[in-house]
This record gives C-alpha cells, sequence and structure tokens, in this order.
C-alpha cells in the first residue's frame, strides 16, 4: 500500500497531467496558424462550380464547416467540446477523405508506422549498443576509433537525407528495391510468401536509412558509457581477481551500460510519430508521416488533433512504463 501511494499514484497523476497539457498544446496551437481550413475546403468546393450556389447556402455550407473542423463558436466553446469529443473517442470526420472518420485513417496508417519504427528501433538498438560496447571497452584499440569516426559522421545525419541518398544510390544507380509505396500495385494483404517478400522489400530502405542513423547514435552514447563503467572499482577489481575478460565486458560493463539505454529505447519506441515520419513521406510510404503531411498540407484539423494527440498519449505511456519498471530492471532504485 505504502508504494501505491507513495510512488505509483504520484506517477500516474504526472502522467495524466502532461496528457492534458500536451493535448492542450497540441488543441490551441493549429488555431495559432494562418490556415483557416473552412475558407480553404469552401475554395475547393467552389471550383468545383459552387460559386453558382446563392448566399444563403454557402452560408450554411460554411456553419457545417466549422462545426466539422471543431471550429464553431468561441475558442472557449470550441476547446469544452474537442475534450467532449476526446473523450468519446471521437475527433470527427477527416475533411481530407471526407466523411472518413479520423480514427480510421489512423487505424489504416498506424500499424505501418508501428511496424517499421518500432523494428528499426530495436534493430538499431541491439546492433548499435553491441558494437558501442565492445569499442567502449577497447577504446584503445584502433579499431574502436575508427569506429567512432564513422558513428560521428553518421549520427549527424537527418533520416532524410539519409534516406535520399539510399533512394539515388539503390532506387537508381543500383535498382535493387522499390523505392516508394508499401506494397506493389495490386498485392493485397494476406499469410502468403510473396506477400511477405514484397513487404519487406519496400519496407528495407526506409527501414535501413533509420537503421544507419539510429546505430550512429546507439554506438556513441553506449561506447561512452562503457568507457566510463570500465574504469569503476568494481571492473578494476574483476579484471586483478583474473575473471575472463569476456566475463567481465558483458556481465559487468555491458550489462551495467545498458540501463539508460533502456530508457531512451522506451523514449524512442513511444516517440514512434518524432522525426522519422519524414522518411516515411520521402518513400510515400503508407504510414502516419504521410498521412500527417496529407493533413497539414490540406489543413485538415480534425486529422491533425488525432494524431497529435496519440503522439502525446504514445510517448507520455512509454516513459510511465519505464518509470514503473524501472525498479525491476535496476537492482539500485526501490519502490519509495
Amino acid at each position: 500500500m505504502k508504494v501505491l501511494w507513495k510512488y505509483i499514484i504520484p506517477r500516474i497523476i504526472q502522467y495524466l497531467v502532461v496528457i492534458f497539457v500536451g493535448i492542450t498544446i497540441t488543441f490551441f496551437v493549429p488555431r495559432f496558424t494562418p490556415l483557416d481550413p473552412v475558407q480553404m475546403t469552401l475554395n475547393r468546393v467552389m471550383s468545383y462550380g459552387a460559386q453558382y450556389l446563392d448566399a444563403e447556402t454557402l452560408e450554411h455550407l460554411k456553419e457545417t464547416l466549422a462545426d466539422l473542423y471543431g471550429l464553431k463558436g468561441n475558442i472557449f466553446e470550441q476547446y469544452v467540446r474537442f475534450w467532449k469529443r476526446l473523450l468519446k473517442g471521437d475527433f470527427g470526420p477527416s475533411l481530407v477523405i471526407f466523411p472518413t472518420p479520423v480514427m480510421e485513417v489512423i487505424s489504416t496508417s498506424l500499424p505501418w508506422t508501428v511496424g517499421l519504427l518500432i523494428v528499426s528501433a530495436l534493430l538499431s538498438w541491439i546492433i548499435g549498443n553491441f558494437i558501442g560496447g565492445i569499442a567502449g571497452y577497447f577504446n584503445e584499440k584502433r579499431w574502436a576509433r575508427v569506429l567512432s569516426v564513422i558513428a560521428a559522421s553518421i549520427y549527424p545525419i537527418p533520416y532524410y537525407f539519409m534516406a535520399i541518398i539510399l533512394v539515388i544510390v539503390f532506387g537508381y544507380l543500383i535498382p535493387v528495391f522499390p523505392i516508394f509505396g508499401g506494397l506493389s500495385i495490386g498485392i493485397q494483404p494476406s499469410f502468403s510468401w510473396h506477400f511477405v517478400v514484397d513487404l519487406l522489400k519496400h519496407a528495407f530502405l526506409p527501414a535501413l536509412s533509420i537503421i544507419i542513423v539510429g546505430i550512429g547514435w546507439w554506438f556513441l552514447s553506449m561506447k561512452a558509457l562503457s568507457s566510463s563503467v570500465k574504469s569503476e572499482d568494481f571492473v578494476v577489481y574483476a579484471e586483478i581477481t583474473g575473471i575472463p575478460e569476456s566475463k567481465i565486458l558483458f556481465s559487468y560493463v555491458m550489462k551495467n551500460s545498458l540501463l539508460p539505454q533502456i530508457t531512451n529505447l522506451a523514449l524512442q519506441i513511444g516517440g514512434i510519430f518524432n522525426g522519422a515520419l519524414v522518411t516515411e513521406y520521402v518513400f510515400s510510404y503508407p504510414g502516419m508521416g504521410q498521412t500527417l503531411y496529407m493533413a497539414v498540407t490540406n489543413g485538415d484539423f480534425n486529422l491533425m488533433m488525432g494524431i497529435s494527440t496519440m503522439a502525446v498519449v504514445a510517448i507520455a505511456t512509454a516513459t510511465l512504463l519505464i518509470d514503473l519498471l524501472y525498479p525491476l530492471i535496476d537492482p539500485r532504485i526501490r519502490y519509495q
């Protein structure tokens, strides 16, 4: 009971506050932009011949659109109605793909993003930490210094720039992999080998662009951590007592260095809506990146709010989970 009141409940309250503040910010930010989705939609409608409608019909259409976009009434009324709809899981219809509900649009594109980014994040985490841990332990070796220079050169490269490089190399110079889409035309999702191969071929380049840059970051951070742990007294004592070097490396140095890396991994997985989504746009991958770009360029407030809200909830949830589970991972921390 003491753990519940002093450790778990305060963190759940903090979690709810973070979500509330984050969603509130995402509500107000689009409304301070110069975008007017109602007028943009009216312009599109009028380009199809609606200019011949009478003023009363146009005014009724404008009011209907304002209600659909959640822009009816003053800002306070909009905010209250937004929370009422949000608590019901209703973001309204997507105005770009009208009348499809926002949640249906998100549920269609979210699995693509989750599959791509989570797999890429896990692979880059495993590879980067493994190589970085070894390089940190043998940091005086020449090969370790060479790897550090390579990683330091790769890490600052943005995901989307790496994606463009891969498109040029493997899409034009060596056309081995498809450079756009998630599946070939005519391929339907199924449990067939043909579908799996086609899916992996289309996901390979987007995933590779994320993995390469991710490995650079995980390598550098793990190398710094393992180099620091290597100089700790318990590691020095283990070396003096003649414990095998491989056991010292994996059981002492890398095991202790991985603790902060686990936290970073949880946050990265929670933040699947980060800048890596630009990679999806470069490859026309049918995930949240494409959907968000479509929403922003067309002023679809409902869809923007739906994606932003899910991003806030995902990151906050990942932070809460790792905060609650960390005492189980790190024996130095106790529930207090």
